[in-house]
């Protein structure tokens, strides 16, 4: 059974729903001035839910050091036009990691939050755009001075995935 989109329903992240592969490009340590990046490939499969206030996606990544799923969950809040994001890694299934809130303009959406890292405290800010029609990229980064400077640290550029992979994670 389909359940149809609610009327008004907000068309952000419209371009990110499907079946992705992953290259994903990470620093290796966080906020130590590190500039060596590891790379690896993922999977991810998007899907909208709440009649399209919302959308969650399954992860599978393949890290050097194994292989983990994980989820994020994306609502729309109508009153703010703004979107929460939320991340939860498999290898803590008990957390939620803070959600990262903002919105989409002129094609590119950013998402800021407070958090802390290794129990310093950062801003964390998530970055959509889309180079290419069917390629979006998603970036990371992390500001210990309040948001006045920024380290991108996790990259991940998608393209349409042809035939789904073994998820076996």
């Amino acid at each position: 059974m389909f359940l149809a989109p609610e009327p008004h329903c907000p068309s952000d992240f419209d371009f990110f729903i499907g079946e992705w592969n992953v290259a994903h490009r990470r620093l290796k340590v966080r906020l130590a001035q590190c500039t060596e990046w590891e790379t690896f490939s993922g999977y991810t499969v998007v899907k909208k839910i709440l009649g399209g206030f919302g959308n969650v996606d399954d992860n599978l990544l393949h890290l050097p050091s194994g292989t983990y799923r994980a989820a994020t969950l994306r609502s729309y809040d109508a009153k703010t036009k703004n979107w929460s994001i939320w991340w939860l890694d498999a290898r803590t299934p008990g957390a939620l990691d803070v959600p990262v809130v903002g919105t989409f303009d002129g094609g590119v959406g950013i998402f800021i939050a407070k958090d802390t890292f290794e129990g310093k405290p950062i801003v964390v800010r998530f970055m959509w755009s889309i180079p290419q029609s069917d390629s979006p990229k998603w970036e990371q980064a992390f500001s210990q001075d309040g948001g006045k400077t920024w380290e991108t640290n996790w990259i991940m550029e998608f393209s349409r995935a042809s035939s789904r992979p073994a998820l076996s994670a």
